[in-house]
């Protein structure tokens, strides 16, 4: 069945950008309460168990040795980097020191608990023991927990939604679109075209809306209604639309989506992650396509588009689809001789075998 989003999960989206303002001021309390706290502490040098530093070390790494410096005061950023090296990510041979005694849980086996919990914010260690007797492993709930300790992940309350796992659980009710821009020569000289397109998120299929010279809130109200067409619209079965805080989205565009369904999804300020598969989309077409031809006018720079688009959805294998084509043929031809074919002169390739 269709995945559907409630509107409260949505609203939560929104309201991420206009907390914005709120968590930079929790930050800069907790910072300052942190100098507080290492004042009164005076010259006396904190001690830390392994377990600390653990910790510490995991949150640290995936912060960056830039955002430590402006935030950490109880150590040093190379302290914290050097105890994720020593605790984490340094791999070391402990066989002249081995003892007799319980052997050590393999390592896939680890990565597999880890990755159960970070696929699954809600699951605490009994849940994740009870996967894991399911897949035929035997474990104490104690050892769960160690292992998740052992790679920074907190308990089960404590442990984040990550944002791609919320738009896997919504693939079907989702669409995003995002705009880029080309350099075409043309008779005034070298012109930047705006080019505007909407990707469905579960199925990777793309849609051209548009492009133009000179983008407008009323051309792109225009696009918008061809793709909110009630018979063969793009928007046709979604719920929401993803986009950025373009001006080009205007009220008027919004409340067009509304009138159909769809219920726009303004995204917070600075946050390209979280439009990561269209903007994946625009690295494809630019680093496969257009960075490697040179557009001589506006008709030109369509049929560019127009192939890209083609050999998109029925020729090139896509990895986050499992290496699938979008459009996937009936039946594959396991024999016959291997034929290369062409776009664009042979900027595009694909190949596949020739019917018998």
């Amino acid at each position: 069945m269709r995945a559907i989003l409630q509107p409260w999960q949505a609203l939560s989206v929104i309201v991420a950008g206009v907390l914005n303002e709120r968590q930079q001021r929790v930050i800069n309390y907790l910072m300052e309460e942190n100098r507080v706290l290492r004042e009164q502490l005076g010259p006396k040098r904190p001690r830390f168990t392994d377990d600390q530093r653990r910790r510490l070390a995991a949150k640290g790494k995936a912060l960056g040795r830039r955002h430590l410096g402006e935030v950490c005061c109880i150590v040093t950023p190379d302290t914290i980097l050097r105890w994720h090296r020593k605790l984490i990510a340094r791999k070391y041979d402990g066989s002249a020191m081995r003892t007799p005694g319980r052997p050590r849980v393999m390592d896939q086996f680890r990565w597999l608990v880890a990755r159960m919990a970070r696929d699954n914010p809600t699951w605490g260690y009994s849940r994740i023991q009870g996967e894991l007797r399911k897949l035929g492993h035997t474990v104490a709930r104690g050892t769960v927990a160690n292992i998740l300790n052992e790679h920074g992940l907190e308990p089960a309350p404590n442990r984040r939604e990550e944002w791609g796992t919320f738009l896997k659980t919504h693939w079907e009710a989702l669409v995003a679109t995002d705009f880029f821009t080309v350099e075409a020569w043309t008779f005034r000289g070298l012109t930047r075209f705006h080019v505007w397109f909407v990707i469905d998120l579960s199925s990777r299929r793309v849609r051209i809306a548009g492009m133009t010279a000179s983008p407008s809130g009323e051309w792109l109200l225009r696009l918008g209604r061809l793709l909110a067409d009630g018979f063969e619209g793009f928007l046709l079965k979604h719920r929401y639309l993803i986009h950025d805080r373009d001006p080009l989205f205007t009220e008027a565009f919004a409340d067009l989506l509304r009138s159909i369904g769809v219920e726009p999804v303004r995204l917070p300020p600075r946050s390209p992650n979280l439009n990561a598969y269209a903007e994946r989309f625009v690295l494809s077409i630019k680093s496969e396509c257009l960075d490697r031809v040179i557009p001589l006018g506006e008709r030109h720079l369509r049929h560019i588009l127009d192939e890209y688009a083609e050999h998109y959805h029925l020729e090139r294998p896509h990895q986050g689809l499992g290496n699938r084509l979008i459009t996937e043929p009936t039946v594959f031809q396991r024999d016959g001789p291997v034929r290369c074919a062409e776009r664009l002169g042979g900027v595009l390739r694909s190949y596949h075998r020739e019917a018998a």
